[in-house]
């Protein structure tokens, strides 16, 4: 066992018993137990290395191993030398027997995560003795982690090879999967085996298509011919003000940069925020007739201050498409004005507004803004929600003959923000209604939760060829997940990584992800990093793990 200094309190072996290495320090007191070799010549000890190898193959119970990684330097240099204490090698509790799909060793979990603050509690259950059955993948013995203990009335996560009284735990997976980012909710229809909360049927609405999107975990809660390309109407507006956001943080234009408005934008057909021809407009005025007025005179200005033309801008517009990932969305005007070649997607729609919230945060209150007032004319904002509900902050409002009353929402909810898309209503009304009944369902049915939060016990994993005996792993990003309400104490985490980490080790270094899941089915994966550098040991020290490691595999 480890003594305080550093050195180990075993005493001299029995004869034949093979024997391990500890670089101990200096001046060990005359009443220790241990046998200390004073100026150990270097060579001595290389030439000692294969043969205490050879030594532990033959007795079957270990090999030789050395966390000493300079004492071949202080020797050879002439300063004072280190004190090698020769202890016996106990071999290691035999592990698991692991079947042989499983081909990584999974991190040693720090605790049992505690469930975020706002998780309802768990309802009472009979206490079972629960354990891991992640197996040992080497002879090393690994330090035990800091248990985090979680209040009783917090439900606490639980890693997804640990058994649980709601549902089996999930196959170990043969490979490593892949680092990718937060993964969508399993669809609804595969019910657990075991009795669950129940989930609030999924409304139908009165609307050719729809989705509703958690901005928190990007987890899809609901959505209706999520694909079908169809006329987006003013809903174009919101990319009209993407490109014009661009423009702004990269400083090509400014909020009171002055527009002069064109004959041809005032000559702009449809909704208006009755702009004058030759009148100059500064930009956030146009932004506001844009966003709150849904003016198409705004647009058609805006678009020939920032594109040149308007074809100019159109093309603009095309290539923020491209790269926001919309591929079923063409533009062909900066207004939503009638074109049969004109169309999105109500997928597309909620990519380009969550991008607009993320990351445009300084311009987001154009899109709550109520009423705007220009040339003595007010008008006020056409999302009617942003009256009758205070948790809803935009976004923006749209028809045509071809598209029908379609509507882009967002809402605030203690903390947790979900974006609707409903295309294709009868009526002002209809949009309206449609738009907050799914806005309603989408928090009633699911809750949201942070899971490996500020102040979360690490995870830990052995490292082998370094200055440390274990690597301190993190996931790489704040992790949120979705899940049908009640259900936040079922939710099941495993970490996949190498079975072997190898020094050095940088800190951010990616080594694997960490799965969620609920069920058996996926919630989310994220990539699992090193959160404190693990510098590489020197030549011995390396050596004696490289051998250890040797003879592991042929053991």
């Amino acid at each position: 066992m480890p003594a305080a200094d550093g050195g180990t309190s075993s005493s001299w072996p029995s004869a034949g018993l093979p024997v391990r290495l500890i670089s101990a320090p200096f001046n060990v007191p005359s009443s220790s137990p241990r046998f200390a070799l004073r100026s150990l010549p270097a060579a001595l000890v290389l030439a000692t290395m294969p043969a205490l190898i050879a030594a532990a193959q033959a007795a079957g119970t270990g090999p030789v191993t050395s966390t000493s990684a300079n004492t071949n330097a202080s020797a050879a240099n002439g300063a004072q030398p280190q004190i090698l204490t020769i202890s016996p090698w106990m071999p290691p509790a035999p592990a698991p027997v692991v079947a042989p799909a499983a081909p990584a060793a999974p991190v040693q979990p720090a605790a049992a995560l505690p469930a975020p603050a706002n998780a309802p509690a768990p309802a009472p259950a009979p206490t079972a003795a629960v354990r891991s059955s992640a197996p040992v993948a080497s002879p090393r013995p690994a330090a035990a982690a800091t248990a985090a203990t979680a209040p009783a009335a917090v439900a606490a996560l639980r890693p997804a090879d640990t058994p649980s009284a709601n549902s089996a735990a999930p196959a170990s997976s043969a490979a490593l999967a892949p680092l990718t980012p937060l993964v969508p909710l399993a669809p609804l229809d595969a019910a657990p085996d075991a009795p669950a909360a129940a989930v609030l049927a999924e409304p139908v609405l009165a609307a050719r298509a729809w989705l509703s999107l958690d901005l928190n975990s990007g987890a899809i809660l609901s959505e209706a011919q999520p694909d079908q390309q169809l006329a987006p109407a003013s809903l174009t507006k919101l990319m009209t003000a993407y490109v014009v956001f661009d423009a702004l943080a990269h400083q090509r234009l400014s909020p009171a940069q002055p527009v002069a408005v064109s004959n041809h934008a005032w000559r702009t057909g449809g909704s208006r925020m009755f702009l004058q021809a030759g009148h100059a407009v500064t930009v956030d005025e146009l932004l506001q007739g844009l966003l709150v007025q849904s003016g198409n005179d705004a647009a058609t200005a805006l678009a020939e201050a920032v594109g040149g033309s308007e074809s100019g801008f159109v093309a603009l517009m095309n290539e923020q498409a491209q790269r926001l990932g919309m591929s079923r969305s063409r533009f062909m005007n900066p207004t939503g004005l009638p074109d049969a070649a004109h169309l999105t997607t109500v997928r597309d729609l909620s990519r380009l507004a969550s991008r607009l919230i993320g990351d445009f945060p300084q311009y987001f209150h154009y899109f709550s803004q109520k009423s705007f007032t220009y040339g003595n004319i007010t008008q006020p904002n056409r999302n009617r929600l942003l009256f009758s509900d205070a948790s809803v902050d935009g976004m923006k409002t749209g028809y045509t003959d071809a598209a029908g009353y379609c509507q882009v929402s967002t809402a605030l909810r203690d903390g947790r923000r979900v974006l609707t898309v409903v295309a294709g209503t009868g009526s002002v009304n209809a949009r309206t209604t449609e738009s907050a009944r799914l806005l309603d369902w989408s928090y009633q049915a699911y809750e949201t939760v942070r899971l490996f939060g500020p102040g979360q016990a690490p995870l830990r994993q052995t490292v082998w060829e370094g200055q440390a005996d274990q690597a301190v792993l993190a996931p790489a990003k704040p992790v949120w997940v979705t899940v049908p309400r009640g259900r936040t104490a079922d939710i099941r985490w495993a970490p996949q990584t190498p079975a072997d980490l190898i020094a050095p080790l940088a800190q951010g270094q990616s080594v694997g992800t960490l799965q969620f899941t609920l069920d058996g089915r996926p919630l989310a994966s994220v990539p699992l990093v090193v959160r404190e550098a693990v510098a590489q040991a020197g030549w011995l020290g390396r050596m004696a793990d490289q051998a250890r490691r040797w003879y592991a595999a042929r053991s």
